[in-house]
């Protein structure tokens, strides 16, 4: 049975009303003539030839290929915002200010912390997830929508006290708990559960967020080999236990088993439901991903947790190598 298969109502779930998840986030301004060409080589997406009023989905990465953040781009006349979604903000800073030099045309301004807010579907809404497009000031100020419509894709809030816009207001916020069960089933990776130095952004089911046909950039070769060898050895995928079949629930860096002694996975996120069921996110490796039930640990009468893709998921690309 496919990992897709067996799926459970578990993942039906939204909330009583249209609602949005908020996060903390980080912006990180970087004015002058060279800030696209050093946001290009330090981050996954193409940008260099982007124009003002675009807004690109990226990743920041290591030279491996190891995914540090989520960030997304706005493109203005004077440079660009780099908009850390999920991630160290810090960190993310520290990486840029290394790679510049004198003779580069960049200011590169202080973190700054921010919100990032993105609309949750009510009962019969449906909602499309964005992967670029434009952005634009609210008309309050204090941020940004991201896409178009009156929702769009994202809200970038400067401050607490931005002016959200009319269709946002109208919609709640959620608590905590139904945050993190909105960002498991849509499969949002988040630091440091996910977002480490363990994974690389095809893993994470982020292919979106990279180019394969841009210039050289940080960590190129890595992605291009894996993209052209079908080398993604593990992906990220929804578990779903239910609170009859075991004692002892699941829990986060706990081993996923197949047969005795094939461990094929590892739990990286856990949340308890009120019904006492549990779900979350996991690493699975490639010889487990056609399995739709693995086992938490190898010992008799392990727990048994059931496997679905994440909603967002994005499948690595693979690619003939040149000459095939």
């Amino acid at each position: 049975m496919s990992a897709g298969a067996g799926h459970s109502s578990v993942w039906d779930w939204h909330p009583e009303d249209a609602a949005f998840a908020r996060q903390p986030a980080w912006l990180i301004r970087l004015d002058g003539d060279d800030s696209r060409r050093v946001l290009h080589g330090q981050t996954s997406a193409a940008i260099e030839a982007a124009r003002p009023g675009d807004w690109i989905p990226t990743c920041c990465i290591g030279a491996t290929g190891r995914i540090t953040a989520l960030a997304e781009v706005l493109v203005d006349a004077e440079g660009a915002w780099l908009v850390v979604s999920a991630g160290e903000g810090a960190a993310v800073h520290r990486a840029l200010d290394r790679v510049l030099f004198p003779a580069d045309r960049v200011r590169l301004g202080p973190p700054q912390p921010a919100w990032w807010l993105l609309p949750v579907a009510g009962p019969g809404e449906t909602l499309t997830a964005a992967a670029g497009g434009g952005w634009a000031p609210l008309p309050a100020g204090g941020g940004w929508q991201l896409g178009e419509g009156p929702l769009g894709h994202a809200l970038v809030l400067q401050h607490d006290a931005a002016t959200l816009p009319e269709a946002w207001a109208a919609r709640r916020p959620l608590e905590p708990a139904a945050q993190e069960r909105w960002r498991l089933q849509q499969g949002l990776p988040v630091a440091p559960a996910e977002l480490n130095d363990d994974h690389n952004p095809f893993e994470l089911g982020l292919a979106a967020r990279v180019s394969l046909s841009k210039g050289c950039y940080v960590g190129q070769e890595t992605l291009a080999k894996l993209a052209t060898y079908d080398g993604v050895k593990q992906q990220l995928r929804r578990w779903h236990w239910t609170a009859a079949t075991a004692e002892r629930p699941p829990q986060p860096a706990e081993p996923l088993h197949g047969e005795p002694g094939q461990r094929l996975g590892r739990i990286t996120s856990a949340l308890a439901l009120a019904n006492g069921d549990r779900i979350g996110l996991a690493m699975v490796r490639r010889q487990g991903l056609a399995r739709s039930v693995l086992a938490v640990g190898e010992a008799p009468g392990a727990a048994q947790v059931r496997l679905s893709l994440p909603e967002r998921f994005v499948a690595p690309p693979v690619r003939p190598a040149q000459g095939v």
